[in-house]
Order: C-alpha cells, then sequence, then structure tokens
C-alpha cells in the first residue's frame, strides 16, 4: 500500500525464503468474500468483499516469529504495532528508531493501544516530537473507553476529548504531540498537544460512522493500514511544511483513500484483478469531488458535560447567521447550503438538528439490532411525541421503511377512532397474519394517549402484549410475533410532557403522578425502548436554536413538490424577500407543518412566475395559521425601512455632530442642514443605513419595526469591534466604487477613519429605536464554559 502510495523505495521485513509464507511460525488471516453491490442502491454493478472473518491460524502459545529490519538512514519509519512481542524486543526495532541522533517522522499505528511498552517509552523520551500515533476508535472502545458510535458526529467528536481528557486509562495518549483517531470509513480525529490541546474532526456530512458497513456493502481488512499508506504520501513528499500542516493534508487523503479501496474491493474477478488496486492512490476527477466533501470543523473542549448539547457543528462551519442561511436554504436549496454541514437523510427525511439526527440514528440502531437478532420474538415498542402538525408518524416511519423495505410493512391506526378492545385484537390478529408472510410489521398507534374510559385509558391493554407478546382473545392468549409498534402521542408534545416532568406546581404534580400511575403510565414507559420527540417548524423552547433551518428545509421541500415551476434553471426558488422572510421569522404556525402548507396551498400559485404578496391568501384566512399582523409586519420590514432611511441617517447624522471631537466624514459640512447637502454626501449616509440590517446579522440581531419606541440597546465592545470590521470594509468599497477623491480613500485607511465608523456604530441603536425599530436578539449556539 505505501508503495503504491508514495511511489517511493520502501524498506521492509521479508520473509526468507528458506521458512515460506505458510508456516505455523506466523499468524494467518482468513476470511470469506463474495459478490456485493458495488455501491449503495447499485444492482447489477458486483465487486468481491470480505462477508466473513473466519479468525486466526499459527502458533497457539508462543508469540508469532519477528522479522528484523535493516535501515539506519530512513526519513520516514511506518510501525505496524500488533502487539505481538515487537514492541518489548528492541533488537527487531529499525536502527534508525534506536539511534537517538535520528529523526525520522514516525508514523506509529497501533492495534492494541497501551502505554507501557518498551518501544513507546523510548518513542515517548527521545522521538515523541515527530511520531504520528494512529489508532481505530474501535479499539479504544474495546478497552472500554466511553465514545459513542453512529449517533451523531458532535457527540463523537465531544466524547472523544472528554474521554482524552478525564479518562486515566488514555491519560498515555493525551501527551501525545500528534494522534489521529479512525471512526470507521466516514470520519478521522486529529488531536495535537505541542502544550495548548486542540482537537479537530475531518467527517463525511451526509455519513455517520458505519454507514457504509451497514449498507449491506460487505466488509473490508486493512482499513487502518490503507489511511496510514495515503498519510504517509503527504508526510513523504512535504519535507519543508510543518508537520500538523501536513497531517491535515494527509487525513485528507487517507480519507479518500480508504473510501476508494473499499469501492474497489477485490475487483469483479479476484482471480485476474489487481490487488490492491493500483487506482487507489491515483487522482482523477471524482477525487477531487470527494476531497471537497471532506469536511473539518475545530472541537471545543466543553468542560461541562451537561452542556455539551449546546455545540453544532453548523456554527463552525457557517459565518452566517441561523436566519441568512434559511434564507439561502429555500432560495437556492439544500445541496448549496448544507454540503458542508452534517446532515441525516432517510428516505425522503432530511434533518440536521443535532437533537434530531441523534434521536433518529438511536432509533435507527435499535431497529436495526432488532431486524438482526433472529431470537426476539416480544415486539420492539418506541414512542413518538410533537405538537400535532409536527410529522410524528412521518419522520419515524419513513426512516424505517427507507432503510429497511425489504424487512418491514407498514400499518396505520388512529386509536382515538376505536371504541372497543375488540378492535385492538383484531389489529393484534393482523399482525400476526403479516408476520407469517415473512415481514415485520410496523405498526403505528396513532393518538396512543387519547381518552378511552378515562385519560390515557388505552395503555393497559398494551402491557401484555409489550412485555410477552401476546395477546388475549376469547379467554386465550395468542403470540404477536415480531412487531415494531410506534406509539404517536396526540396530547403531549414531549416525552417529559407525556411523563409530568414539566409541571412545576408541586401540588399539581403529585395529582398528576397519581392519575399516571392509575393508568399504567409507569408500567408502560419502562415497556419502551426508545423514543423521539419530532420538534416540527415552530421553536419548541428557548433552547431550541435551529427551528428557522428545520422551517426553511420544510418550506424548500414543499415548493418542490407542489410547486417545481417556480424555481429556475439555476435551482433558484422565486419568491419574493419580503414574503420569505415573513413566512421564516414569523414566531408560530398555529398549526406546524399542516398550517405552512395550506398558507402555500392557499396561495395563487398555479400559475404565478414569482411568488410575490399579492398571492397570498387573505388577512381573514392568514389569521387561522398564524399572528397575521405580525405577519404582515414582517413582510414589510423592507417598505418600512425604506421609507424611514432618510430619517435614521439625519438622525445618526445629528447625534455625531455633536460628539466631541467629530471630524467631518465624507466631506460633509457639518453646518449644513441635511436638506442643504448634496446627493453625493446624502447617499453615502443612506448607504451607511441600508446596510445596517446585514451588519447587525454578524453579531446576531435583527431589525423589527414597532408601533412605538422602544429602549436603546448598548453594543458590547465585541460587539463594536466586529461591527467597526465590517463597516470599514464596506465603506471602503463603497467609496471606490464610487470613485470618490483618493484623498478620502487616504483617510478611510487610516485608524482615526475606523474611530469615527466606531463612533457611528455606537449611535445605531439610538437612532433606530427614536425611528420605532427594535433590536431583537437572535437564537443561535450558547457556547458555555468551552476553553
Amino acid at each position: 500500500m505505501t508503495t503504491l502510495a508514495t511511489g517511493k523505495q520502501i524498506i521492509s521485513p521479508s520473509i526468507p525464503k528458506d521458512i515460506g509464507s505458510f508456516t505455523n511460525q506466523f499468524l494467518h488471516s482468513f476470511v470469506e468474500i463474495e459478490p456485493f453491490p458495488s455501491s449503495a442502491g447499485s444492482k447489477e454493478a458486483k465487486v468481491y468483499r470480505v462477508s466473513r472473518f473466519m479468525g486466526f491460524a499459527g502458533k497457539e502459545s508462543e508469540k508469532p516469529v519477528l522479522l528484523p529490519i535493516d535501515t539506519s538512514d530512513a526519513q520516514t519509519v511506518i510501525i505496524d504495532d500488533e502487539d505481538n512481542g515487537f514492541n518489548n524486543d528492541d533488537s527487531y526495532w529499525p536502527l534508525v528508531i534506536k539511534d537517538t541522533g535520528k529523526t525520522p517522522i514516525i508514523l506509529y499505528k497501533m492495534n492494541n493501544p497501551i502505554g507501557g511498552s518498551a518501544l513507546w517509552q523510548h518513542l515517548e523520551q527521545h522521538q515523541f516530537d515527530r511520531t504520528i500515533v494512529i489508532i481505530n476508535a474501535d479499539n479504544l472502545r474495546s478497552k472500554g473507553v466511553n465514545i459513542s458510535k453512529s449517533l451523531s458526529w458532535e457527540k463523537t467528536a465531544l466524547d472523544f476529548v472528554w474521554q482524552l481528557s478525564n479518562n486515566p486509562n488514555l491519560s498515555f495518549l493525551s501527551t501525545c504531540r500528534h494522534l489521529v483517531v479512525l471512526f470507521g470509513l466516514e470520519g478521522v480525529i486529529y488531536y495535537k498537544n505541542d502544550g495548548i490541546p486542540e482537537a479537530y474532526l475531518y467527517f463525511l456530512p451526509y455519513e455517520c460512522e458505519g454507514d457504509f458497513m451497514r449498507n449491506n456493502l460487505g466488509k473490508m481488512f486493512g482499513i487502518t493500514s490503507v489511511f496510514v499508506a495515503g498519510l504517509s504520501a503527504v508526510i513523504a513528499g512535504g519535507e519543508a511544511t510543518e508537520l500538523s500542516t501536513l497531517i491535515s493534508q494527509g487525513i485528507h487523503e487517507g480519507m479518500i483513500a480508504i473510501r476508494k479501496y473499499f469501492d474497489f474491493g477485490f475487483g469483479e474477478n479476484p482471480d485476474c484483478c489487481l490487488f490492491p488496486n493500483p487506482l487507489i492512490f491515483e487522482r482523477n476527477s471524482n477525487d477531487t469531488t470527494l476531497l471537497e466533501y471532506v469536511q473539518d470543523v475545530k472541537i471545543p473542549n466543553i468542560l461541562n458535560r451537561d452542556h455539551q448539547d449546546s455545540w453544532f457543528i453548523l456554527q463552525g462551519k457557517s459565518s452566517a447567521s441561523i436566519a441568512q442561511m434559511a434564507f439561502d436554504l429555500v432560495k437556492n436549496g439544500e445541496e448549496n447550503v448544507l454540503k458542508h454541514i452534517p446532515t441525516a437523510r432517510f428516505g425522503k427525511l432530511k434533518t440536521v438538528d443535532r437533537t434530531e439526527i441523534e434521536s433518529y440514528r438511536t432509533i435507527h440502531n435499535l431497529i436495526s439490532e432488532y431486524i438482526s437478532s433472529k431470537n426476539v420474538t416480544r415486539p420492539l415498542s418506541i414512542a413518538v411525541f410533537g405538537t400535532p402538525g409536527s410529522g410524528k408518524s412521518f419522520g419515524l416511519t419513513e426512516m424505517a421503511t427507507s432503510t429497511f423495505p425489504e424487512d418491514i410493512q407498514k400499518i396505520n391506526y388512529n386509536l382515538s377512532q376505536f371504541q372497543s378492545p375488540l378492535e385492538l385484537q383484531k389489529t393484534f390478529h393482523k399482525i400476526s397474519d403479516i408476520n407469517l408472510l415473512g415481514k415485520i410489521p410496523l405498526i403505528v398507534f396513532d393518538e396512543f394517549d387519547s381518552f378511552f374510559g378515562g385519560n390515557l385509558g388505552w395503555l393497559k391493554h398494551f402491557l401484555s402484549p409489550m412485555q410477552d407478546g401476546v395477546y388475549r382473545a376469547e379467554e386465550t392468549f395468542h403470540p404477536i410475533g415480531r412487531a415494531i409498534f410506534v406509539f404517536a402521542g396526540g396530547t403531549s408534545s414531549s416525552f417529559s410532557e407525556f411523563c409530568g416532568e414539566k409541571i412545576e406546581d408541586e401540588d399539581e404534580k403529585r395529582v398528576f403522578l397519581k392519575e399516571f400511575r392509575s393508568t399504567k403510565g409507569p408500567d408502560f414507559v419502562i415497556r419502551l425502548r426508545g423514543y423521539i420527540n419530532i420538534l416540527g417548524p415552530n421553536q419548541s423552547d428557548d433552547n431550541d436554536q435551529l427551528f428557522m433551518i428545520r422551517r426553511a428545509m420544510l418550506m424548500r421541500s414543499l415548493i418542490e413538490q407542489k410547486l417545481p415551476h417556480l424555481i429556475n434553471e439555476n435551482g433558484e426558488a422565486q419568491i419574493d424577500n419580503d414574503v420569505l422572510r415573513a413566512m421564516l421569522k414569523i414566531p408560530r404556525y398555529k398549526h406546524e407543518s399542516r398550517s405552512l402548507e395550506v398558507i402555500m396551498d392557499m396561495s395563487i400559485l398555479t400559475h404565478a412566475k414569482k411568488w410575490v404578496q399579492s398571492f397570498l391568501p387573505p388577512k381573514e384566512q392568514l389569521k387561522l395559521h398564524l399572528d397575521e399582523k405580525l405577519f404582515l409586519r414582517y413582510m414589510m420590514h423592507d417598505a418600512i425601512f425604506g421609507e424611514k432611511i432618510d430619517t435614521i441617517a439625519q438622525l445618526i447624522r445629528g447625534k455625531f455632530n455633536v460628539l466631541e471631537g467629530a471630524v467631518s466624514v465624507n466631506g460633509d459640512d457639518i453646518s449644513l442642514p441635511w436638506k442643504k447637502l448634496c446627493e453625493p454626501q446624502k447617499n453615502f449616509y443612506r448607504d451607511h443605513i441600508k446596510n445596517i440590517p446585514e451588519a447587525l446579522l454578524l453579531i446576531q440581531y435583527d431589525v423589527m419595526y414597532v408601533d412605538d419606541k422602544t429602549e436603546n440597546l448598548v453594543f458590547s465592545e465585541d460587539e463594536l469591534k466586529v461591527l467597526t470590521q465590517f463597516e470599514y470594509k464596506r465603506c471602503k468599497n463603497y467609496i471606490q466604487a464610487k470613485d470618490i477623491s483618493s484623498g478620502h480613500a487616504c483617510v478611510l485607511s487610516t485608524e482615526e477613519a475606523k474611530t469615527q465608523i466606531y463612533q457611528m456604530i455606537s449611535l445605531w441603536s439610538a437612532a433606530l429605536a427614536e425611528s420605532n425599530f427594535k433590536l431583537e436578539k437572535l437564537k443561535f449556539v450558547n457556547q458555555c464554559n468551552m476553553l
């Protein structure tokens, strides 16, 4: 692999001819291979990959034979440490390692991470600065290190950083100058420590750890070895570059290499195909696309584990505000806006919300394990909660049926329409019939928490089927067989609300829990194996930071499905900015997703070329689905702000000119009233005001028109610095574009000009407040307790 990757002469151990390869002095690994689809969704193209790892043969009691290597002058050394005795017997170490005067770059691949070997102690003492330790994450997990898998990249990354800092079993690794950890084919974490520890995550946005292996595409051995070979090619070819930079580049190359290695497998015909395929390390046009596909982000060190849920990769991958991203998402589509952000996709279901991704993947893993296990006979029970119209049933069933289409048959029942337990018995009987056909029924019991002889009256009828996998009919118990029960709530928007955890009044909570116990609520909950809270397009609480992104994804999806003629050849949705702003920023849709869809249906858009304000339904119809007055206020934002530009400009100019030490801006004669200024000078101020909303988004503020004058908000020093930098660049470009004299351009390049801009910005809030505009803080990620 290294020879193919580097094109250089590789000195490595060789088996003496008099011993031969197939002696029992060495360990031999055995696998079975068979044809698999070349890629997910491919039905015809097949390549051979591993179907079963069969174990090892060779020496049973003693260590396998070690082979010496004779080199004293290598620039790069790769060690593949299987913990087979090599790391404690220096007679087999390369001379270039034992010579403490040499400084090769060492790529140390450890399959059994331990810090007490003689080799580790030698490297730590003499050559640690230029040693890159490479480990597979599963090897860490096998030692009891609790790093989550296949939930979200944020959780995996934060778990790793926390474990490295706090787990005593990993203390030897925390001292590494360079540590690279592989997470399947899909992700890598690079930890470097030159006195200040830093960690970076490299990931594939549309995949999570292990996704390729779960797609029924087979397996491959040697994944980490191929990665090391790709990494070594960059390391060996970039001696003059800083090592950490080479490692970062090498990680990208290594991730491409293991992806291609898996894709090629053993070829269509192992008897005549080259293995390994030389094309693994040869560049082509597809590799450039794949290289851009690999993303990287710095991992924050969040000391308090209770606050780890506050980090979103979305924050680190985009300088735009949530509002800007949502706007672009509807206008230009998901592929253009979300291509750098972790996204979960299950059929037609897409989400970028970390909370939802982790919930869906948790349930996905549960269902996958359930289907794979042949010995389980009782149903798998899952609950789904959310407000009416949030898409509870759609989300989970789309995830299950799209991922396991050959195994699952879906049926729906609404318990609020059932009149007696006899109807439920018939349902269980039908479930048994589906089992006989070789399918696993996925049954959605919608509104399972509806009234039936009392609150939560249906719960007691599910206890025996959930626990024992049987139901009672005509005094006889009948087996249900394997099934997936999905309980979709109709009265509770979340699991915690269903259990009464949000009730603050102690007396009220005591009454609730008493009734909850009498209806067998705790018995029902303990039989659940998982749950999902579907968030929908409304903000669920103050900590829900991505509701506008969810809303934008829903809008774009509905436009593509219902109004494809509004999307031009460049993929841009033809929707008026004012309409889009109001649709995205309105705080609440009364009926969640249904309201948004109905507003779209009621708009006159069948033959429209663009969705403009005049095509919206009348106020009386809008009122059924949202606060129509606030909606219209959002929609008229540009018009109102445009009308007030001169008023705000005069206010800021007046306030600035009376500041102590104020200097003329853009040649402005401060003694002249606004009306007597020439148009170029007025336009300078107007352009300054027009860009205020865009600038404020950088510090997560929006401008909102209100009926009355509002309080004056004071910007922090950090906020003023950000705004000054933005306005300085914008102002400089404005002067150059308008071809104003070079003297002014010279003034703007000075610190004095920045001070003027700083002073003007500090007046924004007061001028806006006097003009009936309120600064509204946008919700975004709270980086608490981060280093």
